[in-house]
């Protein structure tokens, strides 16, 4: 029994491990080009989007997920996103500012 835990204890460490390291490499680098906060948008001037199929970087309109980020961040900011598809587009779900 004590083998059955250390095992399920090694499995749960692993699998949280890589859920960390898979969230991070979602991340994808970007430079604030225009925030406008009335429409709840920020253009980005981005990287590939991999989880999105985008291949190749360019500059986008995105909506956010929540209007509060807008706030943290201002045109020529270089930051650090993840966005996501939804049934009404892709939409930023995280940012930050990069280093």
């Amino acid at each position: 029994m004590t083998n059955n835990k250390l095992a399920a204890a090694t499995l749960a460490f692993a699998l949280l491990s890589s859920s960390a390291v898979l969230a991070q490499d979602a991340m994808v680098k970007g430079e604030v080009k225009k925030v406008d906060e009335a429409a709840k948008k920020i253009t980005l001037k981005h990287d590939p989007i991999k989880s999105l199929g985008m291949d190749e970087g360019m500059t986008m309109v995105f909506r956010v997920q929540d209007p509060a980020m807008l706030k943290q961040v201002k045109a020529g900011d270089k930051v650090q996103f993840t966005a996501e598809r939804g049934s009404d587009g892709i939409a930023i779900t995280k940012i930050q500012k990069s280093k």
